[in-house]
């Protein structure tokens, strides 16, 4: 099925880490650790499809779709972009997929990862599970893989991997839109990891782990923590706020719309490569707020520029949160009720050719600058069947929206999201078939 081993039967170990997966967790005491991590803890993140705990839904590693897209969105973010070390070959790259899976799989069933987990191991190496997690339920823990442009073909033109004839066509890099202030620290990446949970503490366990199975392999280029989620994916969550003090996400794609998921969201099977199929596209941008300019604006100022009130989060033009918003109702010397300008108006479907994505943002909160200001904003993450289904709505934001006042974006990157992985196989195994 592919050119790499199956994690499953391979020399390591049944659904074992691979020896450098183990040399990340154990250092130069890798030799006293055993080589992977026991069946049922694997086949616990199969069984677990949906289990209900105090602590929330228990979701599957191994499903069609990767969880964390249309899963309800959870309270906590940590995410993580990474770069591939020099050296690094084929081999090496699908053997930490390969790990990443096995680990994630474990994670996600709320298991230690190793045979040893945090505890139980070697008294004088290092544990295989960093513990912080120990004794926390799930915590509806989703972790989500996706590959950036640079991973099938380097900005120097270097196809590092034999990847560069397999490149979706749509996988390059976003446009430098109007108002962009992007850092380079801050953007980009050869692999992303998003880990969602509703504790921030197993969010943060899945990404220390997974970075640390990834040693001498790939190293992390920049992270975020987010908390607070800024949309719903379900109708069974309340509309959040964000940072700004709004309601946002309203008219988001959910779960329970698989038509407008096909449509909008997952790519097809005729959209080409064939290995993609089932999968999506991530663009993450970091978007700072100048909340201190933004406390000091009328109210009436901050409605206009959003074009929903502030309390109830409907439309200017009247109802409540979920009405559609009427774009021709007129009020005072016969200007729209909502502004030509109203970023609920140049957001809106009606106004981008019909399209709909899928957000996952999250608030952040990263201290203070040097001026003393908060380095606070949105995270945000959109899931979209098509990078340009983004592009086409961010061209018209940057170029017309009010709210470009009160926030700039510093931080972008476009990942694809291979479809979920199978039992016995590993994410992105389809890619290197």
């Amino acid at each position: 099925m592919t050119d790499s081993p199956d994690p499953t039967t391979d020399a390591q170990g049944p659904r074992g880490l691979s020896r450098r997966g183990l040399f990340g967790l154990a250092g130069v005491g890798v030799a006293g650790l055993g080589l992977g991590i026991a069946g049922d803890r694997a086949a616990l993140a199969v069984a677990a499809s949906s289990a209900q705990t105090s602590d929330g839904a228990v979701y599957p590693f191994y499903q069609k779709h990767q969880a964390g897209i249309v899963t309800p969105a959870q309270d906590r973010l940590h995410f993580a972009a990474f770069d591939i070390a020099d050296g690094t070959t084929r081999a090496d790259l699908i053997e930490l997929l390969q790990d990443w899976t096995i680990a994630a799989a474990a994670m996600t069933a709320g298991q230690d990862i190793g045979d040893y987990g945090s505890v139980s191991g070697p008294y004088d190496a290092p544990p295989e599970d960093t513990g912080e997690a120990l004794g926390l339920p799930p915590a509806g823990l989703t972790i989500t893989f996706g590959f950036g442009p640079t991973l099938f073909q380097t900005a120097a033109g270097v196809d590092r991997f034999g990847l560069a004839a397999r490149r979706p066509a749509d996988l390059v890099d976003l446009p430098h839109f109007p108002g962009d202030m992007l850092e380079e620290t801050r953007s980009g990446g050869d692999l992303c990891i998003q880990a969602c949970a509703n504790d921030p503490q197993v969010a943060v366990h899945a990404i220390r782990n997974l970075s640390r199975i990834a040693f001498g392999r790939a190293a992390i280029r920049w992270s975020q923590l987010g908390f607070g989620r800024t949309s719903s994916t379900s109708t069974s969550q309340a509309t959040p706020r964000n940072l700004f003090g709004f309601k946002d996400g309203t008219a988001n794609i959910k779960a329970e719309e698989p038509a407008a998921a096909t449509e909008h969201l997952w790519v097809g099977a005729s959209d080409g490569p064939a290995w993609l199929a089932g999968g999506s596209y991530l663009v993450a941008r970091r978007i700072r707020m100048t909340i201190e300019t933004w406390d000091r604006t009328s109210l009436r100022e901050q409605e206009t520029v959003i074009g929903r009130n502030k309390g109830e989060g409907a439309p200017l033009s009247g109802g409540t949160e979920f009405t559609e918003p009427d774009f021709e109702i007129a009020g005072r010397a016969d200007q729209p009720l909502i502004d030509t300008a109203a970023h609920v108006r140049l957001a809106h479907p009606t106004q981008n050719d019909g399209i709909r994505i899928l957000r996952r943002g999250y608030n952040f909160v990263d201290g203070n600058d040097s001026l003393g200001r908060l380095d606070a904003g949105l995270f945000f993450i959109s899931f979209q069947r098509t990078p340009a289904s983004f592009t086409t709505v961010q061209l018209n934001l940057a170029r017309n929206d009010a709210l470009n006042e009160y926030i700039r974006h510093v931080g972008s990157a476009l990942f694809v999201v291979p479809p979920g992985a199978t039992k016995g196989s590993y994410v992105g195994a389809p890619l290197f078939a």
